[in-house]
């Protein structure tokens, strides 16, 4: 499930463009944080209102809809890890939730 526009590719590359956005100081990048937060440990680091969507430009919706799009696709949990980016996303919730993680 590599190929079209929910295939690893896209959403690897839609995470990459997202987590860019996570690391700045705006309500985007805030929103942008929220929703890779949740997807990452929603129960410790909160989850993602539907409408902070209204919050962001129509490209980094449509980077978010990508990540929804290949989550959608399998059986099982999937989380950023699976793309290597464990690391940005605890760099993320010290930026973002102030606590620490392991």
């Amino acid at each position: 499930m590599d190929q079209g526009p929910f295939g690893k590719t896209a959403a690897a590359s839609a995470l990459d463009r997202l987590i860019d956005v996570a690391r700045s100081d705006t309500g985007q990048g805030r929103r942008v944080a929220n929703f890779l937060l949740a997807w990452w440990n929603g129960d410790d680091c909160g989850h993602f209102p539907i409408a902070d969507l209204f919050g962001v430009d129509a490209t980094l919706a449509t980077h978010m809809t990508t990540i929804i799009g290949f989550l959608g696709q399998h059986e099982g949990a999937i989380y950023p890890d699976a793309f290597g980016r464990k690391a940005e996303m605890i760099e993320l919730v010290h930026r973002w939730r102030n606590f620490e993680t392991d």
